[in-house]
C-alpha cells in the first residue's frame, strides 16, 4: 500500500521534533501536527522559561552578596512584566528555530490539531492523511485536584504570563516542579508556603538530599507545611484567595499554584479509533520499541510515563527514527545513570542511586557525605550550606550515585555522571587531582565514609 508519508508525527516537542527531523534525515517521508507550540512543554512551559525564572530570583543573593566584596549598590527593585516580556521574546525565537528545523530538515509541518482516525489516518484541519507509521508525542498536562474552588488556582502553564507578580503564594506539591516554583517565587520578593500532604518532598531522591533541601530552604524563609492539603479555595471581595485547608485552618493569599502531577495528553486524540490501550496509570501502553498495542502506532516521552526529562524523549525520538529508517545505527535507549537536576535554589545535581535505593537493591555500601558553606558566602551573612554526597559499593568500590545540594549543582553533576557511565570507582575519583579553589573538588578529597 502506499502512504502519504513514511511517518506522522503527532507534536512538536522535543521526543517529537527529533523523531521527524532525523527520520528525515534518515530519507523518510516526514509530517509533524502541532496544534499548540512548536518546541513543547519544555520550550514554552517548562524547563526553559522555567531556567530563565530561576536566573532572575538567584539574583536577589547575589545583589546581598556583593556588599561583601565592595561593591555598593542602590536599592534593587525587580519588575515581573519586563522579565515575562523577555522570556516571551525569547520563546518567539525558539519556536522559529524548531520551525526552522523541521522545514528545512524536509519534514511537512502541519500547525493544526490532529486526530488519529485508525492505525493509518490522521485528520488535521479537514485533511486526512494516510502514514505507514504514526507517532504519538503531545506530552502532558498539568493536574489538579477535584476540590471547591479549583477554577481559581494556576499551574505551571499559567505561571508563566501571570501579568503580576503575587504578593503571596502558596504552592501545593511535592515534586520538583513545586520546590523550583517556591523558590522563584520566594526569591522574586513573594511570600510563600510549600504546602505537600506528605511527610518530606521529593519523593525518590536521596534521603540527605532532600532533609538538606528542606534545611536550607527554611534558611531562605519559605514557610514549608508538611502533611497538609487544601480542602477548598475561595474567593474573597478584595480578590485574594482563602484557602481552607483540611485540617481548618484558613490561610489567605494571592495565588494557589498546583505542581500535583502531570497526565499525558490524550485529549480529542481519537485513540478510541484504534487498538492503543492504555496502562493502570493512564499512560500509552508501549513495548521495548515504543510500539503499542496497535502496531503501526509509536509513543515516546512524556505519553509513556517512563522518565519523563526532555533528554529522555530526545533519545526516544532519535531510537525510533533509527530503528525505523536506519537500522544499523540504532541503539536502544538505556534509562540508567540518568543525572538530574532539580532548579530549586539551591540547585539539587544527582545521577546514579540513592542511599536508599542502593540498600534496596542488595548493595553492601559506604557513604560519603560533605556539608561546607561555599567560598562565595564568606564576606556576607548567609548561613547556607552545599551538601556533596557519594555511595559506593563496598564490595567492587564502584560509584553507584553521586547527589549535591548547593549552586551549580546541575552544571557538576553532569561532568560527574560521564564518570559514572564509564563504570568510575571511588579509588579513581580519590586519584583524580582537584580544581583549587572550588566547590566540585570535594567530590574528589571526601576520604573517610560516615559511619551510620
Amino acid at each position: 500500500m502506499t502512504y502519504d508519508f513514511d511517518l506522522f508525527v503527532i507534536g512538536a516537542g522535543s521526543g517529537g521534533v527529533r523523531a521527524a527531523r532525523f527520520a528525515a534525515g534518515f530519507g523518510a517521508k516526514v509530517a509533524v501536527a502541532e496544534s499548540r507550540y512548536l518546541g513543547g512543554t519544555c520550550v514554552n512551559v517548562g524547563c526553559v522559561p522555567k531556567k530563565l525564572l530561576v536566573y532572575s530570583a538567584h539574583f536577589a543573593d547575589e545583589f546581598a552578596q556583593a556588599k561583601g566584596f565592595g561593591w555598593a549598590m542602590e536599592e534593587a527593585s525587580f519588575d515581573w512584566p519586563t522579565l515575562i516580556a523577555n522570556k516571551n521574546r525569547e520563546i518567539l525565537r525558539l519556536n522559529g528555530i524548531y520551525r526552522n528545523l523541521l522545514i528545512s530538515s524536509g519534514v511537512t509541518l502541519l500547525e493544526h490539531h490532529a486526530r488519529v482516525l485508525d492505525a493509518h489516518h490522521v485528520e488535521v484541519n479537514g485533511q486526512r492523511y494516510s502514514a505507514k507509521t504514526i507517532l504519538l508525542a503531545t506530552g502532558g498536562w498539568p493536574q489538579k485536584p477535584d476540590i471547591p474552588g479549583i477554577e481559581h488556582a494556576i499551574t505551571s502553564n499559567e505561571a508563566f504570563f501571570l501579568a503580576q507578580l503575587p504578593k503571596r503564594v502558596l504552592v501545593v506539591g511535592g515534586g520538583y516542579i513545586a520546590v523550583e516554583f517556591a523558590s522563584i517565587f520566594h526569591g522574586m520578593g513573594a511570600q510563600t508556603s510549600l504546602l505537600y500532604r506528605g511527610e518530606l518532598f521529593l519523593r525518590g531522591f536521596d534521603g540527605a538530599v532532600r532533609q538538606h533541601l528542606k534545611e536550607e530552604l527554611e534558611k531562605s524563609g519559605i514557610d514549608l507545611q508538611f502533611n497538609t492539603d487544601i480542602s477548598k479555595i475561595d474567593r474573597q471581595a478584595d480578590g485574594s484567595l482563602l484557602a481552607t485547608l483540611q485540617d481548618g485552618r484558613q490561610l489567605v493569599t494571592d495565588a494557589v499554584f498546583y505542581a500535583t502531577g502531570r497526565r499525558p495528553m490524550l485529549d480529542n486524540l481519537g485513540l478510541e479509533n484504534t487498538a492503543v490501550e492504555l496502562d493502570e496509570r493512564g499512560y500509552v501502553q508501549v513495548n521495548e520499541h515504543y510500539q503499542s498495542t496497535e502496531p503501526s502506532i509509536l509513543a515516546i516521552g512524556d505519553m509513556i510515563g517512563r522518565v519523563q526529562l526532555t533528554p529522555v524523549a530526545l533519545a526516544e525520538g532519535m531510537a525510533v527514527a533509527r530503528r525505523l529508517f536506519k537500522p544499523e545505527q540504532y541503539r536502544p535507549v538505556d534509562y540508567q545513570l540518568i543525572p538530574t537536576a532539580v532548579f530549586s535554589l539551591p540547585n539539587i545535581g544527582t545521577v546514579g542511586l540513592s542511599e536508599e535505593q542502593a540498600k534496596a537493591a542488595g548493595h553492601n555500601i559506604k557513604i560519603f557525605e560533605s556539608r561546607f558553606r561555599p567560598m562565595q558566602l564568606s564576606f556576607s551573612d548567609s548561613q547556607q550550606k552545599t551538601l556533596m554526597k557519594l555511595v559506593v559499593d563496598a564490595d567492587n568500590d564502584r560509584m553507584l550515585g553521586c547527589h549535591m545540594v548547593g549552586p551549580d549543582a546541575g552544571e557538576i553533576i553532569q561532568g560527574i555522571a560521564v564518570a559514572l557511565k564509564a563504570g568510575a570507582t571511588k579509588q579513581d575519583f580519590d586519584d583524580t587531582m582537584g580544581i583549587h579553589p572550588t566547590a566540585a573538588e570535594e567530590f574528589v578529597t571526601m576520604r573517610a565514609p560516615v559511619e551510620r
